[in-house]
């Protein structure tokens, strides 16, 4: 039987620097564009590479109709992404995908973006990332930054707190950091 892997989140500023050092350097730049749209806006692998460069050039909104769960969600794209979208874009059409593959007109399949983010992970010593790790990533540092889960579980249509703090790996989190100095 095949072991379920751990997937985490990048926890820190550096971890996240060092993952798109690693895709640009050892992958390509799309694999890093990638990473930062999808740690950026904690939409799942499978509802960012049908993206075409017109849905998200130019735009602060986008709405997409989510593979899971088949609801319409819009989601923010932010002035920082809104300028990687345009180095990364440049000389592109609308019309093009985002994320296309060398094979043919098709964008990457959700098993290539998993094989770019652990390749470039084995280059950091790291077996705890795949792709949820940019929708872990996300939600990590959202709620880090705003405390509302609430808002994140909104945000990841989840059906309970519990289930979004247990995704993005906060529950252990807390646990750990209420059990430091605790001895008897």
């Amino acid at each position: 039987m095949k072991q379920e892997k751990n997937v985490q989140p990048l926890r820190t500023i550096d971890e996240i620097e060092e993952m798109k050092w690693a895709l640009r350097r050892h992958c390509s730049e799309r694999d890093r564009f990638l990473f930062v749209f999808g740690i950026n806006t904690g939409l799942r692998v499978s509802d960012i590479l049908p993206l075409r460069v017109g849905d998200v050039r130019g735009k602060t909104h986008v709405l997409k109709r989510e593979k899971k769960t088949d609801k319409v969600r819009r989601f923010f794209i932010n002035e920082g992404l809104q300028a990687e979208v345009q180095a990364y874009t440049a000389g592109m059409q609308d019309e093009e995908l985002l994320f296309p593959s060398r094979k043919g007109d098709k964008a990457i399949s959700p098993t290539q973006a998993y094989r770019a983010m652990t390749k470039a992970a084995g280059m950091l010593d790291r077996d705890d990332i795949g792709t949820h790790t940019m929708r872990k990533t996300f939600g990590y540092h959202y709620y880090r930054r705003t405390k509302d889960i609430a808002f994140l579980q909104e945000i990841f249509n989840h059906s309970a707190p519990s289930i979004t703090k247990r995704y993005i790996g906060i529950t252990q989190d807390e646990i750990d950091e209420t059990l430091k100095g605790f001895t008897l």
